[in-house]
């Protein structure tokens, strides 16, 4: 396969960029624009790698009640590292850093209430992997939303760069804290 062949199917491993180093590839407003036609959650919201606020920003024009944090001060909402909340009651969106998204997504569940909902927007590849594979089968998703059009996120929230399509799938991941049945899969 030649390199051309390798950048059409989005093999992240062969980019010619480096990745951000702090792993803040912003969502695109649509993307949460899109979970919101499909969901409904809790009033309060933990959005907890907010970045420059896009998905934020898009989730109060709901009239979601959110609270907004990031590891990194990037000018929106408060500085804190999301594994320092020991409780959250109320749910959680965000799209985490990718390299960390299962611990993320670990801590999200362990940290609120029976019944509320963790939705984490990620590439549909998170399905793969052994680690991940077996934690879905113990904590499977309630509902995954594959995006028929391409969505992207754009490296450090530098959308007029990074506005072209891309050839990476992603997909808004929905958990329900103690759900058992079996998941879901629609198209947003």
């Amino acid at each position: 396969m030649g390199s051309n062949s390798i950048k059409v199917l989005g093999a992240s491993n062969h980019a010619k960029s480096k990745r951000e180093e702090n792993d803040f590839y912003a969502t695109e407003p649509k993307a949460t624009i899109l979970l919101m036609e499909k969901e409904k959650f809790n009033n309060v919201i933990l959005e907890p790698a907010c970045g420059q606020g896009h998905m934020s920003e898009v989730l109060k024009s709901y009239n979601y009640n959110v609270l907004s944090s990031d590891l990194i001060d990037r000018g929106y909402g408060i500085q804190k590292d999301f594994f320092d909340y020991n409780k959250w009651a109320g749910d959680i969106i965000t799209n985490p850093p990718y390299k960390i998204a299962l611990p993320f997504l670990k801590h999200a569940l362990n940290i609120i209430n029976t019944g509320s909902k963790v939705a984490l927007f990620l590439r549909l590849l998170f399905l793969e992997g052994i680690e991940r594979g077996k934690f879905f089968k113990e904590f499977p998703p309630k509902k995954v939303y594959v995006s028929s059009a391409r969505l992207n996120c754009a490296k450090n929230g530098d959308f007029k760069t990074y506005s072209k399509s891309t050839a990476m799938v992603f997909a808004w991941f929905v958990w329900e804290k103690n759900f058992k049945e079996n998941t879901i899969i629609d198209w947003i």
